[in-house]
C-alpha cells in the first residue's frame, strides 16, 4: 500500500534507477512492473525479491516462537540451507521476477545474532548461489560485514559487497583482483545511533552498530586509497526513503572527491547494474536522466541532498527551479 509513496520520494530525490536488495511478498516485483508500465512514478528498479539467508541468519526471524512466524509457507521466504537448497532458491526467485540475487554472507547489525560478521554460509553454499545465478545471467550482491565472510563471498564470484564493514587488506586485494564492487552505506551509522533507540531497538543491537560504524568508515577510506570500484548505495529504508542523497557528504568526508562521489551514483552505479550502455551519463543514445540543483556540488556536495529538478527518460518529474 505504501510502496508507491516511497518510490515517488526516491525519484523526486533525484534517484532515477535503483536496486532493491530484498523485499517480502514480491512487492518489489509488482512495484517495478507498475513503474515500468507507467502506472505510477518511481525509479527504474532492479529487484532481488527475497534475500537468501541461512536458517537463523540475518534474513531469518529469530527469537520468536515458530507459532508466530510459521504462518508463511516455507517457500515464501528466502531461507535455504545446503548446496541443493540454495540453488533451488535462486531458481525460485528468478522464476518469480528477480533481476539480481542477494544473499547474506555474514551476520548483521539490526538482527538478533550475537555476531555482526560471522559467516552464515559455507564456501560451497556461496559458490553454488553465485554459480546458479550466473547460469541465469544474474548478478549477485552479498550482504557482508565480517572479514572472513567478505573474502569467502568474493572468492565465490559475487558482483558486489554490500557494507564491507570489517574488510581487511587481504579482502581489499581480493576485491581489486576480482573487480568486485563495494557498496558501503556509510551514512547509516549516524542515523541509527541518533534514531534507533527512539524506535525501540534494544541496546545490544545499537551496540553492534557502535562496534561496526566507525570501522566501516575507516575501511571505506582504505578502499578508496586502494582503488576499489565503489558504487553508491544507501540501505534505505534504514533511514526514510527520499533522504538517499545524505550519503554524498560522508563519502567525501571519508575519502572521495565530490566528483568521485557523484560518479559513484551515476556512471559507476550504472556499470554495477550492467546498464552502463543506457544509463549513468548524458550522451547520445542513452536515456535522458538528468538532475539539477541550485548550487555547485563540486564545491558543496551536500546540495545533492535536496535536488531541484529531476528528469527521467526525457520526462520532467520535478521542477522547482522555475
Amino acid at each position: 500500500v505504501l510502496a508507491h509513496l516511497y518510490a515517488r520520494r526516491t525519484l523526486e530525490a533525484g534517484f532515477t534507477t535503483c536496486r532493491s536488495l530484498g523485499a517480502h511478498g514480491f512487492v518489489d516485483v509488482a512495484l517495478r512492473n507498475a513503474i515500468d508500465r507507467g502506472d505510477i512514478p518511481g525509479p527504474r528498479l532492479q529487484v532481488s525479491t527475497y534475500y537468501i539467508s541461512a536458517t537463523g541468519g540475518h534474513g531469518d526471524q529469530v527469537g520468536f516462537s515458530p507459532w508466530l512466524t510459521g504462518a508463511t509457507p516455507p517457500e515464501m521466504s528466502g531461507i535455504a540451507d545446503g548446496v541443493d537448497a540454495v540453488r533451488q532458491k535462486v531458481r525460485y526467485l528468478v522464476k518469480y521476477g528477480a533481476d539480481v540475487i542477494t544473499f547474506g554472507a555474514s551476520a548483521g547489525v539490526l538482527s538478533e545474532e550475537e555476531s555482526v560478521g560471522a559467516p552464515q554460509y559455507s564456501q560451497e553454499e556461496m559458490n553454488a548461489i553465485v554459480e546458479e545465478a550466473h547460469l541465469w545471467e544474474k548478478r549477485v550482491a552479498a550482504h557482508a560485514h565480517g572479514t572472513e565472510a567478505i573474502k569467502m563471498a568474493i572468492r565465490a564470484g559475487i558482483t558486489s559487497v554490500e557494507h564491507g564493514s570489517l574488510i581487511d587488506d587481504e579482502g581489499l586485494a581480493l576485491m581489486k583482483e576480482h573487480g568486485t564492487w563495494l557498496v558501503a552505506d556509510i551514512y547509516n551509522d549516524t542515523y541509527i545511533l541518533a534514531e534507533f533507540e527512539k524506535l525501540g531497538f534494544p541496546e545490544h543491537i545499537i551496540e553492534k552498530e557502535r562496534m561496526v560504524g566507525r570501522a566501516q568508515r575507516e575501511n571505506f577510506r582504505k578502499a578508496v586509497e586502494a582503488g576499489i570500484k565503489i558504487a553508491y548505495g544507501t540501505d534505505a529504508a534504514i533511514f526514510p526513503h527520499g533522504k538517499n542523497g545524505r550519503q554524498f557528504r560522508y563519502m567525501v568526508e571519508w575519502g572521495l572527491t565530490p566528483m568521485e562521489a557523484i560518479q559513484s551514483a551515476t556512471v559507476s552505479a550504472a556499470d554495477l547494474l550492467g546498464w552502463g550502455d543506457r544509463l549513468g551519463s548524458v550522451a547520445p543514445g542513452k536515456l535522458a536522466d538528468i538532475v539539477a540543483v541550485a548550487g555547485d556540488p563540486l564545491v558543496d556536495v551536500a546540495v545533492l541532498e535536496a535536488v531541484d529538478f529531476v528528469m527521467k527518460g526525457g520526462v520532467v518529474v520535478k521542477n522547482e527551479l522555475e
